[in-house]
């Protein structure tokens, strides 16, 4: 059986890392180590992890160095030839690491095997919709994009992947290896993908069960808006640097599917103004988005416009009907795509 070292980051976590170690204790794949990494966290996160009674869970403690420096000292310790990453406030279902290792095992040429996600509330209620990413033939533009890989805690991946992108450098003092960018505290993930799709050859490839549920944090929302847009300018910049010609000619498209992103952020966060704002100027830098992903781009458009002029009280009730309409058509696209 594979070994699987799973990466938990510890950070202001303690409402919700005891159910977190619970998803991963109640694995029915039990080959795995669960190295919990304190991020020099200052609450009573670890404290909470330490009642955990299980020969399998390891605890690293570390001044704080961020989610990718986390991750970083995670995979150094990790003694799994799988590596998979969950964030402490996300969950699993029982059957995910077993569904990812068959996936693994059964495709040679596949380096990330990832899965859909199921939306949750900050009290682990269900939303009712999900993630629903390309799962196949995915290329640097879907990863940059989109990230059908979808948020931190979706991926199982093949060791070898992460040695592939290593690189060594000295930002605390003494040389060490490194696999995600620590200059990056938003998107690191996709820019850490995107590096895995351009410099090896490994695909990334997803199965359609949701075995993800990824929580929803409604605090700081507006507040991450412009760090969004700022991140993915720090992405083109570095991928420029080995990638020139496909930046040149995906950099506008990039910016446009960021700034739609963002507006449905504004959206979630109610501020209709700015959610119009954003939307205009994805149009603005690629038009072609309407083209590309029209139902995505109108719907986002359509939230926006309708959150600024109806009343808040008219506006939720339209949400909530458009809201419980996705998620009955995308259960049914999950469940056609498992049957077949």
């Amino acid at each position: 059986m594979n070994k699987v070292s799973i990466i938990v980051p510890v950070y202001r976590a303690e409402k919700f890392i005891a159910a977190t170690v619970n998803s991963v204790l109640e694995q029915t794949y039990d080959n795995f180590e669960l190295l919990i990494i304190d991020d020099d966290s200052p609450d009573r996160s670890i404290e909470i992890c330490q009642q955990f009674q299980d020969s399998r869970i390891k605890i690293f403690r570390q001044q704080n160095r961020g989610l990718s420096g986390a991750r970083n000292t995670g995979i150094r310790h990790a003694q799994g030839e799988y590596l998979a990453f969950l964030d402490p406030d996300d969950l699993w279902l029982p059957e995910k690491l077993e569904k990812h290792v068959q996936h693994l095992n059964s495709s040679p040429d596949v380096g990330i095997s990832f899965s859909r996600s199921a939306f949750i509330d900050e009290d682990g209620k269900s939303l009712g919709i999900y993630q629903m990413p390309r799962l196949k033939n995915i290329d640097p533009h879907h990863v940059i994009c989109r990230n059908p890989i979808g948020n931190g805690s979706a991926g199982v991946f093949r060791k070898e992947v992460f040695a592939a992108i290593k690189y060594q450098d000295n930002i605390h003092g003494y040389v060490e290896d490194f696999y995600f960018d620590e200059n990056f505290r938003v998107s690191q993930d996709v820019e850490c993908w995107l590096r895995i799709v351009f410099q090896t050859s490994w695909q990334i490839e997803g199965i359609p069960e949701a075995l993800t549920l990824y929580r929803v944090n409604s605090q700081g929302i507006s507040s991450s808006l412009q760090n969004k847009l700022d991140s993915v300018e720090m992405i083109l910049e570095k991928t420029r640097s080995y990638a020139p010609k496909f930046v040149a000619k995906w950099e506008n498209p990039v910016k446009a599917y960021y700034l739609r992103y963002v507006a449905r952020r504004a959206v979630s966060a109610r501020d209709g103004s700015k959610a119009v704002e954003l939307f205009h100027r994805a149009i603005a830098t690629h038009w072609r988005i309407l083209l590309e992903e029209p139902r995505r781009t109108i719907l986002t458009g359509g939230a926006a416009y309708l959150l600024s002029f109806l009343p808040q009280s008219i506006y939720q009730q339209v949400e909530a009907l458009a809201l419980k309409q996705t998620g009955t058509n995308q259960r049914r696209q999950i469940l056609q795509e498992q049957s077949s």
